[in-house]
Parts: structure tokens; C-alpha cells; sequence
């Protein structure tokens, strides 16, 4: 996405404006030195500094977050491993940063000694909402780029959450050590995009622990320390918490103003709760309990909360006996792009799933619900997620961390339909969709997709869009081999099979980031799946009327493959309302009832198929045909 710069000199150097399309505000970050003169108040303020490590996918961020903490000597030798903040089993297997994780790290520089608060933030575009709440706790970030991969779509978007939260950019060039590394290429991209001088990138290894003392002075010379009143009203915000099965819920807050003791009775402004302060402290590795926690600082609360719902990140903490006179204002809310049903296997363990579902949204608060009911599976969940991957992650941590198994229905976005009468109705689920003769039109979510690739993929990656009912909007070389392409496209068209398909087409090296536009009259309709003439509402899905066609019959020759074969013959049809538009027949299961019929009359063999003939009849009308988790997810395997 183009921005203009321009460049405002103030008294401590010069400070570059960004004037995005679509932000209505000039966001600015300050590339130089910041002001150094010790601010007021309290002393332990100026020697803080709170960052976020940003980038895109598999830039690196873990790696060079373990070598600040080796250098810092938070961590010693024997403690330390790979990705050491990333400690769920699902992040080391996938590689992948799931959850932003706090850190405190004290580092000596220039003789004085400075407490450094670090968020090492995901890369994948499902959890930016990780990002924007780490970015909300800090006044700085490390922008890392892959000298060997250049700037990606997800870079571009983080830097954007960065520059509208007014963050100090200090931007490092890492993995310099690989073979394929291309750094005054790359550097060529970063001073483009940033605008700031060559000298400003401080090239580093992550793997090699090449630029880290950089990097630590940088940090405590360019970010400025944390600004507010230390002996105000209490001012914390809240930006990440879970639940410990021993101590009830664990807070996460920055605070902004003021200082919090423990033994102090405090109150949480959006819920209106009331809580003791039974533990304050800071994290690093381990959780560090304090007597107090200072202005601009950030730690960790526990007041024995049992109740998941009575946390909300984003809330603001203050205490009873000086409360704060307004919350904390500016914190983003979620926005969920895809949704699906969650149902337990067993329709007894329905409770069990709420409570498991209250758990995670404490340490995943991008997830959204609220129950629903479905005539084929019972009792659910209607869950919001950020994207696929996001909604993957979730099923997997329910099952591995909670011991649910779930049935996960079709992935769905939320249409806003108009009634004959009039009336405005959102519908995320199939289930939801009012009758055809009832709908005057519907609207589908539209977003704006910006793809970085290699050049020699444009053509794959073009006719692959324009399958997904795709406009091009512009075409950019940043340079002689990477394009940026942008186009409007429909999230529905998203949210299934797209990112495997771009990966595919493009051997691993596009990247993808999009955002949410508008909605836009599309001709959708509802395709029903039916069993026996029976509607499964959980195989329903809302689909443009141009593919219901072949979406209809792929659905059908891929539920023949996954539903056993029964004792009677099973009709497999998808239908747009009363019109059945495919059809697939699963034949039964043979039973040789001739078998001891080994000789006599020609009638008394007759009487038996007659026989045989009403039972597989009256067995079509009474059978209960079992549909098996894979038939749930076989839309996502449409190809």
C-alpha cells in the first residue's frame, strides 16, 4: 500500500510523517535519537524501555529474542533453548509464535542500568491482533526483515499497527549470515519504505548473535522511556492474562499512570469487580513478586480470580481508594473473519466445553462466541476466529490442553441480508439464512489483499484471484524480481483453500495480508445437503450462485467417499431451496439371503427378496445414517 512521507525538524532532529490511504490521522515515528533530557517525577521511569519484536512469518523474532536474553544474562546457560519464549508444545512444532509472551531483562549502558520490558509478537496475518495489543503496552519496536527474503506483506502491515500507535521504528536487517542473503538489496527496500538513513538499520543474526549489542543501545537510545504521572491515580492496562488451575487467573497490565502495591484494593473499570492485590510482580522467566509496581512498567496480577468472564483485555485497573476518572481509551477491538460451529462429540460434555472455551479466551482474546444449537449435533458454539489457521489452532488447543474433542462445522463469514420487509439480518451460519422468497439481497464482506511475490509467479497467481471472483487494483515491482500485487476480493472466497493454493502456485514465496473493506450486493445462495431427504444443517454452506453448481456436485462425490456404507441405500443431494441441483447414491451393503436357499420352488426364493425388499425399506425410514468428523470438514478439501 503507497503512503507519502514528508519530513516535520523539531528541536532533537527530524521526525517523519506517514500519510496512509484509508488512516485519517498523520502518524508519525521518530527515526533519531530521542530526547535524552531525564523526565520529572520519579527517577525509575526514565530507565524503562518497553518493545515489541515485529515482523513477518519466520523473520526470526524468536531467535534474536533468545540472544537478547542470553546477552542480557536474563537467562542462564543451562535454562536456555531454542525459541524459549514459545512455550507451548504447538508453537515448537509448528515453528510458529501463537501468543505475544512478556519479558523483563535489566541491561548496563553507559554506566547507568536500564529495565528493558520485551514482547515478542507472531508473524502469521491470523494473529495481528496478538501484535496490536503488544504494540498498545509499548512506546518501541524492533522491525525485523529476512536479508535473504526482503519485505513481506506482513511487514508492511505491522509497520503500520506500529506508526498509528506513534511507536519508535528501529529497523534491523537480520539473518545477514545466510547464504541467500542480499543486504544492500534489501537495505535498498527498508530506507524505501521507511524513509530513514542506511545507517539507521542495524544489521544482525539472530542465529549467530551478530548486532545484539547494537541493537540493546539502539533500544535505550532511540525509544524514549515511558511517559506519565507516577503519583497519580492508578491507570493499568490490561493486555493479556491466564488461567493458572492453582491461583485463579494471572493479569498481564502495563501501567500507564500511578503505581500498584500489594495488598491493594483494586478495581477492574469496564467489569466493575472488586479485588485484593494478593501478588504484584514482573516476569521473567519465572514470575518475580514485588512490593509495588512503578509507573510505565509492566507485571503481573493475582487476586485469586475464578471467574474467566470477569477478565476483559483491554480493560483498565485502578484502585478503590484514588480510582482513575476514566478507563484507558484507544484499544483496537476484535474483528472475527471466519466463522464455525464447535460441538462436542458427546452432548453431555456441553458444560465442559463452556468452561474449557472461557479458559482459552482468557489467553486468546481474538476468539469470539456464543452458544447456538444444531439439529444434527445439539448443543455448540458459534465461534469468530481471525482466519483458517487461527481456527486450527483453537480446535487443536481445546483437545490437547482441555481434553475436548470437538466437531468443528463448515467455516462460514458473516453476510448481512435484507428482507422483503425490509429488515436488516446478519447471518454467520447457514442455519441463519431466512428462506430464498424472503431475501431481497445479500451483502458479502469484500477485502483488500496485497500479495508480495516473486515476479516469475504473477501469471499463476492472477488467474488464481480471478477464479476467487478477484478485481486487480494495482501492480507494483518494488524491485527488478519482487512484485506487490493488490486486489478487492471476497473474504468467503478466503477463507477455504486460498492461502494453500497461493503457497502452492508460488513454491512457498508469496506472502499475504489483507484487510476489511466493505460489503458488496453479491448473488449468494444457501446449498443445502440432504441425507435420505433429510437437511444435515451442519454440511450447509452459503456460496455464490455460479459455483453451486460444481461446489454441489464435489460436495456430494466427497461425502459418497467419507459416509460408511449402511444395510439400506443412501441419497446423498445438495439443493438451493426446493431444487435439487446433485445427487450421489451410496449403495447397500449386500446381504445374500439366498445363501441357504439351495434348491427347491423358484417362489420361495421370490418371497424372500419380497421380504428383504420391505425391510431395507422400512430400515431407509427408521436408519440413522453416521456421518464422521472428516464428512464436517470435506468442504475444505474442495479442490
Amino acid at each position: 500500500m503507497p503512503f507519502k512521507r514528508g519530513i516535520r525538524f523539531t528541536d532533537f532532529g527530524f521526525t517523519l510523517t506517514y500519510i496512509i490511504p484509508g488512516v485519517s490521522q498523520v502518524c508519525a515515528s521518530s527515526l533519531k535519537a530521542v530526547d535524552s533530557k531525564p523526565q520529572t517525577g520519579f527517577s525509575y521511569v526514565k530507565h524503562i524501555r518497553n518493545f515489541c519484536i515485529i515482523a513477518h512469518i519466520d523473520h526470526g523474532k524468536s531467535t534474536l529474542a533468545d540472544r537478547l536474553l542470553e546477552f542480557t544474562k536474563t537467562v542462564g546457560a543451562r535454562d536456555m533453548q531454542a525459541q524459549l519464549l514459545d512455550d507451548m508444545d504447538l508453537e515448537r512444532e509448528r515453528g510458529i509464535t501463537i501468543k505475544s509472551h512478556a519479558i523483563q531483562m535489566e541491561y548496563m549502558h553507559k554506566g547507568e542500568l536500564y529495565t528493558l520490558n520485551l514482547i515478542d509478537t507472531p508473524g502469521h496475518v491470523d494473529f495481528s491482533y496478538e501484535v496490536s495489543r503488544s504494540i498498545a503496552a509499548c512506546e518501541g519496536a524492533l522491525l525485523l526483515v529476512d536479508a535473504s527474503q526482503g519485505t513481506e506483506a506482513q511487514t508492511i502491515s505491522n509497520l503500520y499497527l506500529a506508526l498509528n500507535n506513534d511507536l519508535v521504528i528501529i529497523p534491523v536487517l537480520n539473518k545477514i549470515d545466510l547464504p541467500g542473503a542480499m543486504p544492500e538489496e534489501i537495505k535498498d527496500e527498508m530506507v524505501d519504505l521507511l524513509g530513514c538513513d542506511r545507517d539507521d538499520i542495524i544489521p544482525a543474526s539472530g542465529k549467530e548473535g551478530i548486532g545484539v549489542p547494537e541493537i540493546l543501545a539502539a533500544i535505550v537510545e532511540r525509544i524514549p522511556a515511558p511517559t506519565g504521572d507516577p503519583d497519580g491515580a492508578l491507570q493499568a492496562l490490561i493486555f493479556d492474562s491466564h488461567f493458572n488451575s492453582y491461583r485463579g487467573i494471572e493479569v498481564i497490565f502495563r501501567v500507564k499512570n500511578g503505581r500498584i502495591r500489594k495488598g491493594d484494593k483494586v478495581k477492574f473499570m469496564n467489569t466493575g469487580k472488586e479485588y485484593i492485590a494478593d501478588e504484584v510482580g514482573t516476569l521473567g522467566l519465572d514470575q518475580v513478586p514485588k512490593p509495588v509496581i512503578e509507573c510505565g512498567d509492566v507485571g503481573y496480577l493475582i487476586s485469586g480470580i475464578k471467574v474467566a468472564k470477569e477478565v476483559k483485555v483491554g480493560d483498565t485497573v485502578t484502585t478503590v481508594d484514588n480510582p482513575a476518572s476514566s478507563a484507558i481509551q484507544g484499544f483496537s477491538e476484535v474483528k472475527p473473519m471466519v466463522f464455525a460451529g464447535i460441538y462436542p462429540v458427546e452432548t453431555s460434555e456441553f458444560e465442559d466445553l463452556r468452561d474449557a472455551m472461557e479458559k482459552l479466551q482468557l489467553n486468546d482474546a481474538a476468539l469470539v462466541w456464543e452458544p447456538e444449537t444444531s439439529a444434527a449435533l445439539g448443543f455448540g458454539f458459534r465461534c469468530g476466529f481471525l482466519g483458517m489457521l487461527h481456527m486450527e489452532i483453537v480446535q487443536e488447543r481445546l483437545e490437547r490442553e482441555f481434553d475436548m474433542t470437538v466437531i468443528t462445522t463448515v467455516p462460514s463469514v458473516r453476510f448481512e441480508v435484507m428482507t422483503t420487509k425490509g429488515e436488516d439480518i446478519q447471518v454467520s451460519a447457514p442455519a441463519d439464512m431466512p428462506d430464498p422468497n424472503l431475501i431481497d439481497y445479500i451483502e458479502e464482506p469484500f477485502i483488500r489483499a496485497q500479495i508480495i511475490t516473486k515476479a516469475e509467479y504473477v501469471g499463476g497467481i492472477m488467474s488464481l484471484c480471478m477464479d476467487k471472483r478477484s478485481i486487480l487494483k494495482n501492480q507494483v515491482y518494488l524491485t527488478a524480481e519482487r512484485v506487490e500485487l493488490q486486489f478487492e476480493m471476497p473474504l468467503a472466497e478466503v477463507v477455504f483453500d486460498f492461502f494453500d493454493k497461493l503457497k502452492t502456485i508460488s513454491r512457498g514465496y508469496a506472502s499475504l495480508d489483507y484487510e476489511f473493506m466493505d460489503n458488496r450486493e453479491s448473488d449468494m445462495v444457501k446449498l443445502d445437503v440432504m441425507l435420505n431427504g433429510d437437511k444435515v444443517d451442519a454440511l450447509s454452506a452459503i456460496v455464490h450462485r455460479s459455483k453451486s453448481y460444481e461446489w454441489g456436485k464435489k460436495l456430494c462425490e466427497k461425502l459418497k467417499e467419507l459416509i460408511p456404507r449402511q444395510q439400506f441405500e443412501i441419497a446423498i443431494q445438495a439443493a438451493i431451496g426446493q431444487k435439487i441441483i446433485a445427487r450421489e447414491t451410496l449403495s447397500a451393503l449386500r446381504k445374500d439371503v439366498l445363501a441357504k436357499c439351495y434348491g427347491g420352488d423358484i417362489s420361495r426364493k421370490r418371497k424372500l427378496l419380497e421380504k428383504q425388499k420391505k425391510g431395507k425399506k422400512r430400515m431407509r425410514q427408521v436408519g440413522n445414517v453416521e456421518i464422521p468428523q472428516e464428512a464436517f470438514m470435506a468442504v475444505l478439501k474442495i479442490n
